[in-house]
C-alpha cells in the first residue's frame, strides 16, 4: 500500500500522520441556491453537473502535498480553498487545502480531473471533534492573476454541509485518510492564477491556518 507522511504543526506540537487515502467531497454546498451557483460556474466551463450530492471522488495519495510550489500542465487549472480533515489514530485534525483542478479535463470527467493536479494542504492543523460547531470558521483565498492579487473566495463553513455529515455520508473515515470537504463560491468566476493563498480562520480566537503556493505552468506539446 502506498503511504506518505504528512507533518502538521499543532498547538500541542508536531504531529506526523501516515496517510494512505485521499477523498475529495464534491458538491457539498449546504444551501441549494449556493450549490446551484457553483454548478452554474462550472457549467460555464462546459462541466456537467453531478449525479448526486454530495459526491465523493478518489485521488491517488501521491497527489497530496504540502509544497509551496507546484507544476501543472497547461494554463487551464485553478485552485479552490477547502477545509480538510485528516483522520488519525487519535481523532481528527483540521487544516486548509486547495483542490487544484484542471478545468479542461474536468469538462469531460470530474473524476479524472482530480488525478491531474496536486492537492495542496497546509502545514499547520488543529485537533477537532466532529461534534464541534465549526460554522463560524472562515475560508478565504487570494489569487495573483495577471500580476494583481485579488480576493478569490471568502465565506464561512456555514455554506458547506457540516463536516460530521460529510464523514457520515461517506461511511466514516479510517485513520490515514484525508478528506477535502468542498469549496465556496468564487468571486469573479473561475480562472487560473500564478499564486494561490488560502486561509482558515477561527474568528472567536483570531487564530488562523494559512498556506500559499506558486503555480508553474508547463507547456503542452504535441
Amino acid at each position: 500500500m502506498t503511504e506518505i507522511i504528512l507533518s502538521f504543526e499543532t498547538p500541542g506540537g508536531t504531529v506526523d500522520v501516515p496517510v494512505a487515502n485521499c477523498v475529495i467531497a464534491g458538491w457539498t454546498g449546504r444551501d441549494a441556491a449556493g450549490l446551484q451557483h457553483h454548478i452554474d460556474e462550472l457549467a460555464e466551463l462546459g462541466i456537467p453537473g453531478p449525479s448526486t450530492v454530495p459526491l465523493y471522488y478518489r485521488c491517488g495519495i501521491d497527489m497530496v502535498t504540502q509544497a509551496s510550489h507546484v507544476q501543472v500542465l497547461g494554463g487551464d487549472s485553478s485552485g479552490e480553498v477547502e477545509p480538510v480533515l485528516i483522520a488519525t489514530e487519535n481523532g481528527f485534525l483540521l487544516t486548509v487545502g486547495s483542490d487544484h483542478t484542471d478545468r479542461k479535463v474536468e469538462s469531460y470527467s470530474i473524476a479524472v480531473s482530480k488525478q491531474m493536479c496536486p492537492k495542496i494542504l497546509g502545514r499547520h492543523a488543529w485537533s477537532v471533534s466532529l461534534d464541534d460547531d465549526l460554522d463560524a470558521l472562515t475560508l478565504e483565498s487570494r489569487a495573483v492573476i495577471d500580476g494583481t492579487e485579488v480576493v478569490y473566495q471568502a465565506a464561512t463553513l456555514a455554506l458547506i454541509r457540516p463536516l460530521k455529515e460529510l464523514v457520515a455520508t461517506y461511511g466514516g473515515l479510517k485513520p490515514g485518510t484525508v478528506m477535502l470537504c468542498g469549496t465556496v463560491p468564487v468571486e469573479g468566476g473561475i480562472r487560473p492564477a500564478d499564486r494561490f493563498a488560502m486561509r482558515l480562520t477561527d474568528p472567536s480566537t483570531g487564530r488562523a491556518i494559512a498556506h500559499a503556493y506558486d503555480i508553474e505552468t508547463l507547456p503542452v506539446v504535441n
